[in-house]
C-alpha cells in the first residue's frame, strides 16, 4: 500500500530552552511573557516550532540567538565570547500538553556567564532573568503586583529537569566553567557552584578541590582584584570534560 500522510494524526514539533546563568550570586532561568493564546500574559520558558528546513540543534540554536543573542558552540571545543553551553535535555510529549494541537518539545539546556537584560522576541511580550527558586514556587510566578501562576505548559518540569541536569553535571563534569568568563578566579569558581546547589562551600577545601583535580583548571599567570581584596589568580577550564575525582554536592 502506498504511503498516505492524511492517515495518520497531524503534530507539530518545538523546542524549549531552558536557559540558566548566575546573576547577583543566585541562579536565574530566563522567563518570558506569552504576547499570545494559549497561556496568554503566563510567563514560561524561551521557545518555538521547529521548521521545516532545520533539524532540532538548529532550531535551539536559532532560539538561542533570537531570545539572547548568544550562539551556540560545541561542549568540546574552547569556549569564545559571546558564546554558550548548548545541549539537548529530554522529550516531553503528554498528548495534554498543549491545548492547540499534539506538539511534542525537545527541551534544551544552555548555560552561559553573567548575561545582560534580555529583550523580548517573537510572540514575547515581555522577558527577564528570575531566580529559578522563585519560577519553581508552588504557588506559580508573579511579579510586580501580579497574581502568580505556574509556568505555562509544562515548563515547570522541564525547568525542575533542567535545573536537576546542571546540578548533576557540575558533580562530575567541568560544566560549571559554562558559567564563567573565559578567565575566573576559584572564587568566582566556587559562587556558581554555590548558586547551582544553594548552598555554601568553604573556600578552603574549595580551592584545594578544584586546583587538585587533573586537568579542571589551567593559571593563565594572571591576577585580579575585581572582587576586591588582595589580587586574586586567574584560571581558565582546562582540558578536562570528567572529573576524577567528581566535586561530589553536599548533603542538606
Amino acid at each position: 500500500m502506498p504511503y498516505d500522510p492524511s492517515a495518520f494524526p497531524p503534530f507539530a514539533v518545538t523546542v524549549d530552552l531552558v536557559v540558566l546563568t548566575v546573576r547577583r550570586h543566585a541562579l536565574c532561568a530566563l522567563a518570558v511573557r506569552r504576547g499570545e493564546s494559549p497561556f496568554q500574559g503566563r510567563w514560561a520558558l524561551p521557545g518555538g516550532f521547529v521548521r521545516a528546513d532545520e533539524d532540532l540543534a538548529q532550531a535551539a540554536a536559532r532560539e538561542l540567538a533570537e531570545e539572547t543573542g548568544l550562539r551556540a558552540h560545541d561542549p568540546a571545543a574552547p569556549a569564545h565570547v559571546n558564546g554558550a553551553h548548548l545541549e539537548q535535555l529530554a522529550t516531553y510529549g503528554d498528548p495534554e500538553r498543549d491545548p492547540r494541537m499534539r506538539v511534542v518539545s525537545v527541551a534544551h539546556l544552555a548555560l552561559a556567564p553573567d548575561l545582560p537584560a534580555p529583550r523580548a522576541g517573537g510572540d514575547a511580550s515581555n522577558a527577564r532573568w528570575a531566580p529559578v527558586e522563585e519560577l519553581l514556587k508552588q504557588g506559580g510566578y508573579g511579579r510586580d503586583g501580579e497574581q502568580a501562576a505556574p509556568l505555562a505548559f509544562d515548563h515547570v518540569q522541564i525547568l525542575s529537569d533542567g535545573v536537576e541536569r546542571a546540578r548533576s553535571k557540575i558533580e562530575y563534569s567541568s560544566l560549571a566553567t559554562a558559567f564563567c568568563p573565559p578567565e575566573f578566579t576559584v572564587g568566582e569558581l566556587r559562587r556558581v557552584y554555590e548558586a547551582v546547589w544553594g548552598v555554601v562551600l568553604d573556600p578552603r577545601n574549595f580551592h584545594r578541590k578544584v586546583t587538585g583535580t587533573p586537568g579542571f583548571l589551567v593559571p593563565t599567570g594572571g591576577t585580579t582584584t575585581r572582587q576586591g581584596g588582595r589580587p586574586a589568580q586567574l584560571f581558565r577550564a582546562g582540558g578536562a570534560t570528567l572529573l576524577n575525582p567528581p566535586m561530589l554536592r553536599p548533603e542538606v
